[in-house]
């Protein structure tokens, strides 16, 4: 009885050290990381494991082969914990954005891989109570984060740039697409607009057709985002009426949008994950 209860008590130190050790080796790799400004790792990834759909408007990404260079992404995703705030304060405006975008998308992946190939959506990985965007799993800027921050507690409100929510990617069908390349201070602006472009331009999600403007449930999730954002759209209506040419083939279809007060519907969103398996 003795020889039992001495093992268990063997096994549980043994168990505490190992996690000890594991957390120590962990931090211990994180402050040993190094941060490439240029985004060459993610970029790399992105390009290897991320492809645009044949209409070149949506993307899928190939969570198998993320997962055989998983340990390539531990080294992106370690020097992304790695940036000290103070470090981050100094930046500009764009290098402050492209690093937010960067690391939400890339900690998605991360949150992907958790649980694949054993998912079907992102949602799978959390609850109504306790959705997987408030999960608290990695490190960034000196404190623990969760992807909510990212997008809700800095994008979102210090920048007031509503194409924002065609950059940062949710791993879902109904989210505007991945670019296969990393976002960069130099080319922020372009990608913001192409990715617009390829949004709006998707008539599986945002279209005008037969006297109806039906378009994706982010225009209602985030309207006030659109209309007080900084490029002053003013009204989300003059955000249609901007892409009209993206919505629509039908030239007189463009001018109505072009003219505004058409009504608006919003289609159901697809939260289905946009493996490339699949």
């Amino acid at each position: 009885m003795e020889s039992n209860l001495t093992r268990r008590r063997d096994v549980i130190k043994y168990i505490a050290s190992y996690s000890l050790f594991t957390r120590t080796f962990s931090a211990f790799s994180q402050q040993n990381a190094v941060f490439d400004p240029a985004y060459t790792g993610w970029d790399a990834l992105l390009k290897k494991h991320v492809k645009w759909l044949p209409d070149n408007k949506q993307s899928r990404s190939n969570y198998k082969g993320f997962a055989a260079d998983r340990g390539e992404l531990k080294k992106v995703l370690d020097g992304f914990s790695a940036v000290p705030k103070a470090d981050f304060d100094k930046w500009s405006r764009e290098q402050q954005m492209v690093f937010l975008i960067n690391t939400y998308n890339a900690f998605t992946v991360e949150l992907i891989l958790t649980k694949y190939p054993d998912l079907k959506s992102i949602k799978d990985l959390g609850s109504f109570i306790s959705p997987p965007w408030k999960k608290k799993f990695f490190t960034l800027l000196g404190e623990e984060r969760n992807l909510d921050w990212i997008e809700h507690e800095q994008l979102r409100p210090r920048y007031a740039e509503p194409r924002l929510h065609v950059a940062v990617n949710c791993a879902s069908i109904g989210c505007p697409a991945l670019f296969p390349e990393a976002f960069t201070a130099a080319r922020l602006e372009p990608m913001l607009e192409d990715g617009m472009l390829r949004f709006l331009g998707d008539h599986t999600r945002n279209r005008y057709a037969d006297g109806k403007l039906e378009v994706s449930q982010i225009f209602k999730w985030f309207k006030e985002d659109f209309e007080k954002g900084n490029k002053g759209f003013g009204k989300i209506e003059d955000v249609f009426a901007k892409y009209a040419d993206q919505l629509t083939h039908v030239p007189a279809d463009r001018d109505k949008l072009k003219a505004k007060g058409v009504s608006i519907s919003n289609l159901d969103y697809d939260w289905s994950l946009n493996d490339a398996g699949r």
